[in-house]
Order: C-alpha cells, then structure tokens, then sequence
C-alpha cells in the first residue's frame, strides 16, 4: 500500500483546485439561470430569491419539448449510422482488403484536411435544389459524412491490434465475413464503439450551425435553436437562455453518465494504434 506523503497531499490539492476551475462556468450557468429576468445583466454570484419559474417558463416559451425529441432522433440515427458504416468500413479495410487498403484509409483520412466550412455553400445549394432544406435527413447525412473520417481512424486503430484467433476459431466453425463481423468482430469492439457514440453524440447533440441552415422555418428544430429563442438582435434575456440551455443538456448528460465506464474502456484499449 503507498504511503500518504506530503506529495500525495500536494497533488490533492492541486486537483481539487482544478476541479474548483472547472466547476465555475457550472455555477455561472446555474446562477444566471435562476436570477429575476428584468434584473441587472450580470454573470458572477446568486441574486435572492432564485427564480425556478425561469425553468418552466423557457421550456414552454421555447417550445423545447418537441425541440429535444427532433435532438433525440437526429443524434439516434445519426450515431447509428456513423458506427454501423464506419465499423463495416474499417473492418473491411484492416482485414478483407490487402493491396488497397492503406490507400482507403489514407482516403478517409483526407476528410481531416478540408474544413467544414468549405463545403457549406456547394452543400447548400445542392439540398436546396433537391427540396431536402427543412428535412432532417439533409442534416443526418451531413453528420455521418462529417464524423466518417475520425471514426474509421478510431475503429482501425482499435482493430489492428485486437487479436485474430476469434476470427480464425469463427472461420474454422464456417462463419462467413458478415456474420464473423457482426457476431466475432463487432462485439470485441465495444469499448472503441462506446467512445465513438459518445463522441459523436456529443457533437452532433450541441452543433447549432447545421440545423439552423438546414432546419430554420420548419417544425423540426434541434434544442440549440429553441436555446436561441430567448436571443434578439439587439439584446437577450440571458436567464431564460442560460435556463433553456439547462433544460436542453439534460438527456445528453444522462447518456454521458451511462457511457462513460465505455469511454474509459476505450481510451485504456489501443486506441493508442
């Protein structure tokens, strides 16, 4: 058993000074929110009483129940899509393919290079002529597009250095390359597989630039532009924004604590490559 030290009281204190830091936009997020909506703009402190209605109050005047179940819905099947593809595809590229494959990764790789920004107005302006602007699916397929190339770098790492004698012993039991993928391969991978849903789910949970392109003026807004609600032109109504932006983060925190024991998993496995 290590000896409590004075350096191990030392680092103690330094992390919990860490976790202090951390926890200030937190506290900032919660005291703006409960603070009288007419009051004084301001981002430090609690001001009494604490104004809970500003809750209820956002949820309704931001139509925000509707918001996150179109939020739900998109980051579902996005998720889906990303790990289904990208795992099929790395699959493929790290075990069914030996004179091409370095090139398709290298491939996939290229989407690090070009940002995003670069294909918004060519993007645009195809969505828009095939009718799909308003349409969930157009931001769908952005997402897996968007996320294909850190994904399939994340799952090839991972299965390069997962051994093959699984795959061999399903092989000698006449296991064909679907069903070894889905029944050997795929079950292995699921440390890398929670950490890329979670990922992924992260960013396209709290992304704002797409759905507000692509679904501005329809009934299918996402939780960040029911969060926008509550800004104008000219001035914002900050503790109804900052209560929204509680009520909005919720089922994404939730999703958080149940993965999380999978993230860790993942990053402790060979993502290293």
């Amino acid at each position: 058993m290590n000896r409590y030290t004075g350096r191990t009281f030392a680092l103690e204190l330094v992390l919990i000074a860490v976790a202090a830091i951390f926890m200030v936009p937190i506290l900032v997020l919660i005291s703006v929110a409960l603070r009288d909506p007419n009051s004084t703009p301001g981002f430090l402190g609690f001001t009494w009483p604490l104004h809970f209605e500003n809750i209820s109050t956002a949820w309704t005047a931001s139509a925000m129940g509707p918001s996150l179940v179109n939020s739900i819905v998109i980051t579902t099947v996005s998720v889906a899509l990303i790990i289904v593809v990208a795992s099929a595809a790395s699959y493929t590229i790290t075990r069914r393919t030996q004179r091409w494959s370095r090139g398709v990764f290298y491939l996939f790789l290229t989407g690090f290079l070009f940002p995003g920004q670069l294909a918004m107005l060519p993007l645009y302006l195809t969505f828009s002529k095939a009718g799909l602007v308003g349409n969930p699916v157009t931001v769908i397929l952005i997402y897996v597009a968007g996320h294909m190339p850190f994904t399939v770098f994340l799952y090839c790492a991972f299965l390069r250095d997962l051994p093959r004698d699984y795959e061999e012993a399903a092989t000698i039991d006449g296991a064909g390359s679907l069903r070894m993928f889905w029944t050997v391969v795929f079950p292995l991978a699921r440390p890398v597989t929670g950490t890329v849903a979670i990922l992924t789910a992260l960013g396209v949970w709290n992304d704002f630039l797409n759905p507000l392109l692509y679904l501005t003026g329809g009934n299918t807004r996402t939780a960040p532009l029911s969060v926008y609600t509550f800004v104008g032109e000219y001035s914002a109504n900050w503790p109804l924004v900052f209560s929204a932006l509680i009520t909005s983060v919720i089922p994404i925190l939730v999703a958080y604590f149940l993965m999380q024991r999978f993230i860790m998993r993942g990053f402790a496995s060979g993502l290293k490559g």
